[in-house]
């Protein structure tokens, strides 16, 4: 596709648009708006994304694998079909112990009564 967003209103298999790539975590844009953004990622075994923080919550679901989340020091164990909420402002990183993919929404509105 050459925008970096995915065709609307024709139907797809979330699993299958994004592919394994050794040695690296790969992202690929569904929807991208001011408001928020869908993300389809996948990580080779031992990767990992560097501690960071968001000022916004990140819905995250596993869709193949077994990923590791630690928000805030805990660790979470989420398999394929599990999900979690990592909220604004906590520290995290999504670790590979072994390769999976996930779908990461990040939604930015709803902050301005905060």
């Amino acid at each position: 596709m050459e925008n970096s967003e995915f065709e609307k209103a024709k139907a797809f298999i979330i699993v299958e648009i994004i592919e394994y790539i050794p040695n690296s975590v790969v992202i690929k844009t569904i929807i991208k708006k001011t408001t928020g953004n869908v993300s389809a990622v996948s990580f080779d075994s031992g990767e990992a994304l560097t501690e960071r923080t968001s000022p916004f919550d990140t819905f995250i679901q596993v869709i193949d694998g077994k990923a590791e989340v630690i928000i805030e020091g805990t660790s979470n164990l989420l398999n394929t079909g599990q999900s979690i909420i990592i909220p604004a402002h906590a520290r995290n990183t999504i670790k590979a112990n072994e390769r999976f993919k996930m779908i990461s929404t990040i939604i930015k509105s709803g902050y301005e009564d905060v």
